[in-house]
């Protein structure tokens, strides 16, 4: 989760908002992401997005069933639907969203037995640098 703040960090300095995502395979970094959204002027430049996109690249395949994601706050429904299409073996997550989480706040797809695949979650690590990140970050653009 250090890694996936660091990546966090990065989105601030480009005026992106705080989030970060990393991908691990037996131990080790294959990709990591932070929101480029202003940056790249693209919608779909979330951290999960952009992590999952390099760690498939990386790999050679999209398929990444041994991987853990590592990301500091919850999943939107997009980033939780490419979760579960690239068939990630973990999630692990920081800070909740409850205004638009997809992994258990406000819906939960990845445990949606309908869809192709689940992914097992664990919550709250380092849930509370990864809120204040995102609360420094808001309360400079509120003032």
């Amino acid at each position: 989760m250090a890694l996936a703040l660091e990546s966090a960090r990065e989105a601030a300095s480009h005026d992106d908002v705080p989030i970060g995502c990393v991908v691990v395979v037996d131990g080790r970094v294959v990709a990591s992401g932070e929101n480029r959204r202003e940056v790249d002027a693209d919608p779909t430049a979330h951290a999960e997005i952009v992590a999952l996109r390099r760690a498939a690249r990386a790999r050679g395949r999209w398929r990444l069933d041994d991987a853990t994601v590592y990301v500091t706050l919850e999943p939107c429904a997009m980033c939780a639907g490419a979760l579960v299409n690239a068939r990630v073996a973990r999630l692990v997550i920081g800070a909740l969203d409850d205004k638009v989480g997809a992994a258990g706040s406000r819906y939960h797809l990845l445990a949606d037995p309908r869809l192709l695949h689940e992914v097992p979650v664990t919550y709250d690590v380092r849930a509370g640098e990864a809120a204040e990140l995102l609360g420094a970050f808001f309360r400079v653009r509120r003032t």
